[in-house]
């Protein structure tokens, strides 16, 4: 059996169909307004969005200087583990 896409006339109204139709029809205004909002929308990839973090850590980072030491190992005694 296909998997079935799409909206079925016993779960929805008329008015609810032709939306829907509309909106998959390339030749429709709905169909490319809902294309264009999709790419507006479209979220930032996690790549780019760890770079931009990494760079307003660094920003803040350099304004207000560095707030923790670095290398905890270096302020221990290594026979404390």
């Amino acid at each position: 059996m296909a998997n079935k896409k799409g909206v079925s006339s016993k779960t929805h109204t008329k008015k609810q169909l032709d939306d829907y139709a509309n909106q998959h029809n390339p030749n429709n205004k709905a169909y490319k307004a809902r294309i264009e909002n999709d790419r507006n929308t479209k979220k930032v990839s996690s790549k780019h969005e760890a770079k931009r973090q990494a760079k307003q850590w660094a920003k803040f980072e350099e304004e207000n200087g560095v707030m923790y030491p670095l290398d905890w190992t270096c302020y221990s005694d290594p026979y404390d583990f």
